[in-house]
């Protein structure tokens, strides 16, 4: 078995998710009391989010790459970014360390192929929606094409998830908005949605939508224990 490597705490609250994923799918594996090897470095989110705010990518991307470093010093035979947002910074923390960087995007567009998916709804923070690093990966990587929430639904999205998820806050009203807006997206065409933003399954599962929903976490999970068990 290889040990994973995680960079979390961008959110703590959706790194528990990797933790719990990742474990429950190397037991499934492997039965009995097996569990997975993992190295963990949890990052401090509250600077992070300001260089976010800021613009300051670079800045935040130095702070992951030593993460990254520090992970590989522990014996991680590959990294995972535990945030969708953060993958902006991907090709700068892989650079940094000799080991794989398992990308969260691939991961979601392969599953996405896997299932003869075209034409997908995309939800995330405003970064991840609005900005290419991970939509634009989907499109040239994957042929996907990628819709996304009109603007003012995109603030609501971004909103719920620095606001009230990163902190741990689950609202029904925030469901209820979340639901309406992939049923607009339904509405524009899209088969399925990415809970693009490793919060969002904390609020909504496949069990509450119209259509299929792609939850990040769950698939970069899988990837991570696939990787370590073959």
């Amino acid at each position: 078995m290889k040990t994973i490597g995680l960079i979390g705490g961008m959110s703590w609250e959706s790194t528990m998710g990797y933790y719990r994923e990742i474990n429950q799918g190397v037991k499934a594996a492997l039965g009995g009391l097996h569990s997975a090897k993992i190295v963990l470095f949890s990052v401090d989110f509250d600077p992070i989010e300001k260089l976010q705010q800021q613009g300051e990518w670079h800045k935040s991307g130095e702070i992951l790459a030593n993460a990254a470093r520090q992970v590989e010093r522990a014996g991680a035979d590959c990294i995972l970014i535990c945030t969708n947002t953060m993958h902006k910074v991907a090709d700068q923390v892989a650079s940094a360390v000799s080991i794989p960087l398992l990308h969260i995007a691939d991961a979601t567009g392969e599953s996405l192929l896997k299932n003869s998916v075209k034409r997908v709804g995309l939800l995330g923070t405003g970064f991840t929606m609005e900005q290419e690093f991970y939509k634009g990966r989907l499109t040239e990587k994957y042929g996907l094409e990628v819709i996304i929430p009109n603007p003012a639904d995109m603030k609501i999205v971004h909103e719920v998830i620095y606001q009230e998820l990163c902190l741990g806050v689950i609202n029904a009203s925030s469901k209820t908005e979340y639901l309406r807006i992939i049923n607009e997206l339904q509405a524009a065409g899209a088969e399925a949605v990415i809970l693009g933003c490793t919060e969002i399954g904390m609020l909504i599962t496949s069990a509450d939508a119209p259509i299929p929903l792609y939850d990040t976490t769950q698939i970069h999970g899988a990837k991570a224990v696939e990787f370590s068990l073959n």
